[in-house]
């Protein structure tokens, strides 16, 4: 994973800042979602290295898929990105993008796994918990997993506050060993 990040990291990178430039972050937000779903697609996929497909067929089948969607500059993103064999990284660079654009905005995206589903309140709570301590605005998505048992996993960026049952037992079982 971290290699496919750190191939994908220049590109998206590229992309913000070309974006930021033209004042068009919103617009390339949305085009890179939907390439990200275009490219993640399980029919897409074997496509991406098929040798019987070539480089203008292959931009050619994103481009129509994307439809209006993909400006001129998207579309020479495409092609920078299939020229290179860097398409199947679209997710990760969808994902560094819009990494980028909430650091720009001064936002952070918190994602809260919960063993049960989150009424609205805990969300607002946690949200606010984490405005004050990041000192930022916060988005926050939620998730379950029930194998966590109970409480939740908080993730901010890089860090992370584990406050499930799940977490406290491995730490206790590392404390007894």
């Amino acid at each position: 994973m971290l290699e496919k990040i750190t191939i994908a990291r220049p590109y998206a990178q590229a992309a913000f800042e070309f974006a930021r430039e033209q004042g068009d972050v919103a617009h390339w937000s949305g085009m890179l979602k939907l390439l990200r779903a275009i490219i993640a697609n399980a029919r897409m996929r074997p496509l991406l290295h098929d040798p019987r497909i070539s480089d203008a067929q292959l931009y050619e089948l994103v481009a129509s898929i994307a439809g209006d969607s993909l400006s001129e500059n998207g579309g020479n993103f495409v092609r920078i990105l299939i020229r290179s064999e860097r398409l199947q990284f679209m997710p990760e660079i969808a994902d560094l993008y819009e990494a980028m654009l909430a650091r720009a905005e001064g936002r952070v995206d918190v994602e809260v796994i919960a063993a049960y589903g989150l009424e609205k309140k805990q969300e607002e709570a946690i949200a606010a918990a984490m405005a004050e301590r990041l000192g930022k605005k916060i988005t926050v998505t939620g998730d379950t997993n029930e194998s966590l048992i109970g409480g939740a996993v908080i993730r901010a960026g890089d860090s992370v506050i584990d406050a499930s049952i799940r977490g406290r037992l491995n730490e206790l079982k590392n404390e007894l060993l």
